[in-house]
């Protein structure tokens, strides 16, 4: 993809990030702990380094974040008894429900969304989302890596064409 592409791709990436974390603020989170709340729900009981990993914030704003989830009752701290320093957390019940709600909410709006596109750009943004789900893993590697591979690709997507 041309320089151009890349621009283009990363704004509309971008506004769509935006337009969705706005559905996050009717259940009174903000996005990055509307995300936070998912993986726990997802993946939980998480420990914080954990998570901090896979959401990719660092440990004063996921405390933060994890705080506020907590004192709004969404999850709760699991202290580890083999290591009272640590702990894990998990999803309440009222945070699974507010989880749901959200994913309800983003999920609606997508598709209300999609339905007013032609059948032919629904179809191709469909067989687009295995290339996507691939970028955003991707990317989650770059950024967690560092700087590109020498042959100035992010790992997993050398040798692939253009498209």
């Amino acid at each position: 993809m041309d320089e151009d592409g890349v621009i283009r791709l990363r704004r509309v990436i971008s506004k769509l990030a935006r337009q969705l974390n706005a559905s996050s603020t009717d259940a009174g989170l903000t996005p990055s702990q509307a995300s936070v709340l998912g993986l726990i729900v997802v993946r939980g009981p998480l420990n914080l380094g954990e998570l901090a990993d896979l959401e990719g914030l660092n440990p004063t704003m996921l405390s933060r974040v994890v705080s506020k989830l907590q004192a709004m009752g969404l999850i709760d701290r699991i202290p580890d008894p083999a290591d009272l320093r640590s702990a894990s957390v998990a999803a309440t019940p009222e945070g699974r429900q507010i989880d749901q709600r959200v994913k309800s909410q983003r999920a609606a709006a997508v598709s209300q969304c999609m339905d007013l596109l032609t059948a032919h750009h629904q179809a191709v943004l469909t067989q687009a989302l295995p290339a996507l789900e691939e970028l955003a893993e991707a990317l989650r590697r770059f950024s967690h890596s560092g700087p590109p591979l020498a042959s100035g690709e992010p790992a997993g997507i050398q040798g692939r064409g253009p498209g």
